[in-house]
């Protein structure tokens, strides 16, 4: 117990540094844009107007207090650390005066309940599939199984999306390929609302799901193809043992602990396909928020979604990460 406890430590050492620098990164690039956000905004508001210039200095100088732009890049940057623990990163350009933080927090849901459920789809049908291609490997559906994920696997996220979108929004039109519900429909907690909510995820969920299928399918296919010829299995098979729980006891249960290490490694990009999902279908989450924002030079929304995000990845491969040692007693924690 002791050794997991180190262990935990070490790991959430690790989370701190990489959520530190990542931050760090996101400040830097940022700060690095010729663009001045401020400049850009106060020129945006006096487009059609004649402004004294006394008064748009000292708007800038309101500005630039506002958003943590003043002094040095040190005194910036020391600013910035300081609202990022506090979780404030002042209000947003683009919809002054609402603050970064209720944007991404309304936009943050939509993001969350779209990856986790495109993420334990694909993970889990990817490798219950892929499995079973892999144990029994003469089976004729299971190939035609196996060519329809190689086909599907190496086709990038955007090009799924649109494919979906073109497919079940205009050749066969049955489903709504824009927004997280029907626009006059009221929110709340009715069955209405939410079978709308969940019209209106299938396609983005979908495009997510076939990609994401075919990868896991053909990892789970390789290893299982590999554990099948390990000595124990074919110890099990001449005892006798039923082949469904040697594909499940024997098989599957030692594959999937290296699906479950690649789970983790893969939120980062599960995270870049869902922002371009989004952007696609228009949906309302974090990935739409930030390309928005990015074309309105929404400086603040930036990088409060940048933070965010890196947070929530390295969080969620935190967890996986622990969890991982209690699933496979081969990895050393000590």
């Amino acid at each position: 117990m002791a050794a997991y406890a180190l262990y935990v430590l070490r790991r959430s050492g690790q989370f701190v540094l990489v959520v530190f620098v990542g931050i760090n990164i996101a400040f830097f690039v940022t700060h690095a844009t010729p663009i001045d956000p401020i400049t850009a905004a106060i020129a945006a508001a006096t487009r059609f107007s004649q402004a004294d210039p006394q008064a748009v200095q000292l708007t800038r100088e309101a500005l630039r207090e506002l958003y943590g732009l003043q002094g040095n890049l040190w005194q910036q940057y020391v600013v910035f650390w300081m609202r990022v623990a506090r979780a404030d990163f002042g209000p947003s350009l683009s919809a002054f005066p609402t603050p970064v933080s209720t944007l991404i927090w309304r936009a943050l849901p939509w993001t969350f309940g779209l990856l986790s459920v495109a993420t334990l789809i694909s993970w889990g049908l990817g490798n219950l599939l892929g499995g079973l291609a892999g144990y029994y490997r003469r089976n004729v559906p299971l190939k035609l199984v196996g060519v329809v994920a190689s086909g599907l696997q190496p086709i990038p996220n955007y090009v799924m999306a649109f494919i979906v979108l073109v497919l079940f929004g205009y050749v066969w039109p049955i489903l709504p390929i824009t927004g997280s519900s029907q626009i006059n429909l009221p929110q709340g907690w009715t069955l209405a609302y939410f079978q709308s909510v969940f019209q209106h995820a299938l396609l983005p969920v979908l495009s997510l799901v076939l990609v994401g299928t075919g990868a896991w399918f053909i990892g789970m296919r390789a290893l299982v193809s590999n554990i099948v010829t390990e000595d124990y299995v074919a110890y099990a098979e001449l005892g006798g043992v039923d082949r469904w729980r040697i594909l499940i006891s024997y098989v599957m249960r030692n594959a999937l602990l290296t699906q479950v290490t690649g789970l983790a490694l893969s939120l980062g990009l599960i995270f870049n396909g869902a922002v371009i999902t989004e952007v696609v279908f228009g949906y309302p989450g974090l990935g739409n928020l930030l390309i928005r924002a990015v074309y309105a030079g929404d400086y603040s929304l930036v990088i409060g979604i940048a933070s965010t995000s890196i947070i929530a990845v390295a969080f969620a491969a935190l967890v996986i990460d622990l969890v991982l040692p209690l699933l496979d007693p081969r990895v050393r924690v000590a």
